[in-house]
């Protein structure tokens, strides 16, 4: 069944666009720059907040992230797309999840997961304060851009006027009632990390995941961590261990092994070098990835002769 507009007067082009994201959903607009996707199914809900240039134009196919980790579990799906770097501060998805509470939609379902990365990371955990009980997974999340609580990240100078100060405002605050929040970062990119340790409640866990960058939610869907991810947050068994245990398919991950060698190289580690070498010279010849592989080729080519293969 096609996904239908709930009030399609209300949309634009991207919501027209959207309309097409997936099969037996219903999409609905949320003013200008927001919609829902709804698809029911078992009594799990995965709910994820998405940007729509990744749902329409990425390597998606036109569906969304939720459609892609829900319905092989049959699990229900709700997901919150943005149109635009809004950080999803918008009145209309505040009344959105106040029906939601009031008519005890949550209620109904065993266990609900929320997830997002980076300004999708930030709302899932703010919006999961609507669910209590609910596990958290988000990647590189922003705590808040309110520039009365910090001054110290620029990137986002724009998204800095919008109002972090009022509901949902600050996010781990609003993740205080969940069961577990699972906050991934790269310890190497320094404002990440920074947001990160503001998650410091006793249901948080602040999980490393280095050498990924900016990319991490790519990365870790390369490697085929991010389903068994949410997989785990979903049947009631996300801890730490489980995630470190997924995470060693980074030694077989062409593009985290690049990224080793560089900082290794740079530093002038020749012996750790010639073993991650030695390695990624298997990886190169055997894993079936395409850019990361050619990458991987060249810096094998280029390294210096000192360190050999």
């Amino acid at each position: 069944m096609k996904d239908r507009f709930a009030s399609e007067s209300e949309t634009g082009r991207w919501h027209t666009l959207l309309d097409r994201s997936g099969t037996g959903a219903w999409v609905k607009a949320l003013g200008p720059d927001h919609a829902a996707v709804w698809a029911a199914g078992g009594g799990t809900l995965l709910v994820t907040f998405e940007q729509a240039r990744e749902i329409l134009t990425g390597a998606t196919a036109g569906h969304t992230l939720a459609a892609q980790l829900a319905e092989p579990a049959g699990w229900s799906r709700l997901t919150l797309v943005a149109h635009g770097a809004t950080w999803f501060r918008d009145a209309a998805v505040y009344d959105f999840f106040d029906e939601r509470v009031d008519s005890e939609f949550f209620d109904a379902f065993d266990r609900v997961v929320f997830y997002g990365a980076g300004m999708c990371g930030y709302a899932a955990c703010a919006y999961s304060v609507v669910a209590p009980g609910a596990a958290v997974v988000a990647l590189a999340p922003q705590a808040t851009l309110d520039p009365a609580r910090l001054d110290w990240d620029r990137r986002f100078l724009m998204a800095r006027r919008r109002d972090f100060a009022s509901r949902y405002g600050y996010a781990p605050d609003m993740i205080e009632a969940a069961c577990c929040a699972a906050i991934l970062y790269d310890p190497a990119q320094t404002l990440d990390a920074m947001h990160a340790a503001l998650f410091d409640g006793p249901n948080v866990m602040r999980l490393a995941a280095p050498y990924c960058g900016d990319a991490l939610e790519a990365h870790l869907s390369a490697m085929a961590v991010l389903p068994e991810l949410i997989d785990a947050a979903g049947e009631g068994q996300l801890t730490a261990e489980v995630f470190f245990r997924l995470f060693r398919a980074r030694r077989q991950h062409a593009p985290y092994l690049a990224a080793l060698l560089d900082r290794l190289d740079k530093s002038g580690r020749t012996d750790l070098a010639r073993g991650v070498l030695r390695h990624a010279s298997h990886v190169a010849e055997h894993e079936h990835l395409t850019g990361a592989r050619t990458d991987l080729d060249r810096r094998l080519r280029r390294h210096r002769p000192d360190v050999p293969v």
